[in-house]
């Protein structure tokens, strides 16, 4: 079980880090289509990749997992409301109701 959490927890800190540092510009379509404000969308970028890389290091510090995970949990609930608000189809949706599933799963094994 435990390396399955660990394997949710590389999933999660690369997806992240991939698509805030990879693909930033479909960061910038979502946060104008959302009318976010370019400091708002700067406060989440840095916040997540910060958090991607306390889930890679609660790894080998299993003390840091449950509040990472938890944060990172929340802005993919935040995610969700901003897909709902604009009216998304599902499919936009899924990447982060997924990574939503798996902040969850992994807190759930911190307890």
């Amino acid at each position: 079980m435990e390396n399955i959490i660990h394997l949710f927890q590389i999933t999660v800190a690369t997806s992240v880090a991939y698509v805030w540092i990879f693909r930033f510009h479909n960061v910038l379509k979502e946060f104008e289509l959302f009318q976010l404000s370019d400091l708002i969308r700067n406060f989440v970028g840095v916040s997540k990749i910060s958090l991607a890389t306390l889930i890679i290091v609660s790894i080998w510090y299993p003390s840091l997992t449950l509040i990472p995970s938890l944060l990172m949990g929340g802005f993919m609930l935040s995610a969700q409301f901003f897909h709902f608000k604009v009216n998304n189809p599902f499919i936009k949706h899924l990447p982060s109701l997924l990574l939503l599933i798996l902040c969850s799963v992994i807190a759930y094994s911190s307890f």
